[in-house]
């Protein structure tokens, strides 16, 4: 199969002669046969590179946690401005995009809506249209299918740049088709052309497309950890660790105050599919209870078609909650540049959710919750589905 990027030199590259290019790009923007976006652009003789641009966790994905900003510099080699779009603003400013006719953006999406390059996106075509420049997105695949939907919509008055439009927490979407959402339903209205892949379907997985797999984000080294990643990121919204600090972000997840084993015996009861959880202990080296000892699991994925992973998330908090009630907290403010909001319900959407997981409902009626709006976007979405 080939990417967006692949296709863009292969059958459009006629119209960007004579403009002025600026790319979004990190380290996973990589061609089908492994070579970078930039090194695409910058040895293409009749293409003019003018501008480059980075997302959270930096141009080169260096920084490693979430809320570090990072500054722009001048490439050394090409003698061109690199922005930052994650320090002192996250939108490219009117004097960014001066010598820049056509802003190309090639970002690795992971399918959650909490996943910040697709707000990048969103503000990166938010400025074209203010500036009536180009845009044009090169599409890439949701590398956990392109199928499955779950978890709460975003609720209105929780907007962020953890979320910014009315989308599931996990949305089976290709980047470049939530950029034609955006651009129509949710009314950015830039001038917008998406470069659709070459030979990818809405079943496919990542490791089933012979693409290279680079960390997209510092905390994202593998597939597996993309397939739990829509449910496991609200774990983040507590003082539970996530499992930043060890190898394995967001399938270990633990506190010092847990006994492992019981956790699990409340966990199996549960009877949720695709998943086994295994009792561990683990020590992060970073992050929350860094240097400690953490009972907890780690979330097995067996059968990742069936797999749900913000349902599973979800047992696993309220077992938590409900087993240690005096020691189980919500993460306070700030998160991601909101200051007035729990973290949790930022990352969930809603503050709905947490009152159900206080509450110990039912599982199936949190999900049962979740259903009319699920319906909803999925006819939202019809239009806009590309495969």
């Amino acid at each position: 199969m080939r990417p967006g990027l692949d296709v863009l030199f292969l059958r459009h590259r006629h119209r960007l002669r004579g403009k002025r290019i600026g790319v979004v790009v990190h380290p996973a923007s990589l061609d089908r046969h492994r070579r970078h976006a930039l090194e695409r652009f910058a040895s293409t003789s009749d293409l003019r590179l003018t501008a480059i641009f980075g997302p959270q966790h930096g141009l080169r994905g260096e920084t490693q946690d979430n809320m570090i900003e990072w500054e722009g510099w001048r490439d050394p080699k090409l003698g061109i401005p690199i922005f930052s779009l994650y320090g002192a603003t996250r939108m490219p400013t009117p004097e960014m995009l001066a010598e820049v006719d056509v802003l190309i953006l090639d970002l690795q999406d992971v399918g959650a809506r909490v996943y910040t390059y697709i707000w990048t996106m969103a503000l990166c075509m938010m400025a074209v249209a203010r500036d009536d420049r180009e845009m044009i997105v090169l599409d890439r695949p949701n590398p956990i299918g392109g199928v499955q939907v779950e978890g709460p919509v975003l609720q209105k008055g929780f907007e962020s740049f953890v979320g910014m439009f009315p989308i599931p927490l996990r949305h089976g979407m290709t980047i470049g088709e939530l950029a034609r959402l955006f651009n129509e339903a949710f009314g950015i209205g830039c001038r917008l052309q998406v470069i659709p892949m070459e030979g990818w379907q809405r079943d496919l997985w990542y490791d089933q497309t012979n693409l290279l797999w680079v960390l997209p984000s510092p905390n994202m080294p593998t597939l597996e950890t993309a397939t739990v990643y829509p449910g496991m990121v609200l774990v983040e919204g507590t003082q539970l660790s996530e499992g930043r600090g060890t190898t394995r972000p967001f399938e270990l997840i633990g506190a010092p105050f847990i006994d492992s084993d019981r956790l699990v015996v409340e966990l199996r009861a549960e009877k949720l599919p695709g998943v086994f959880f295994r009792p561990c202990y683990f020590q992060p080296t970073f992050h929350k209870h860094a240097g400690q000892l953490c009972g907890g699991v780690q979330v097995h994925v067996l059968e990742r078609t069936r797999f749900k992973p913000v349902l599973t998330a979800v047992a696993l908090l309220k077992a938590i909650h409900r087993l240690y009630p005096e020691h189980f907290q919500w993460r306070p403010p700030p998160y991601e540049y909101v200051f007035d909001r729990l973290p949790f319900d930022i990352l969930a959407g809603t503050d709905h959710l947490r009152q159900q997981i206080m509450e110990d409902r039912p599982l199936r009626e949190i999900e049962d919750s979740w259903r009319a709006d699920l319906e909803s976007f999925c006819k939202l979405r019809r239009a806009y589905l590309m495969y």
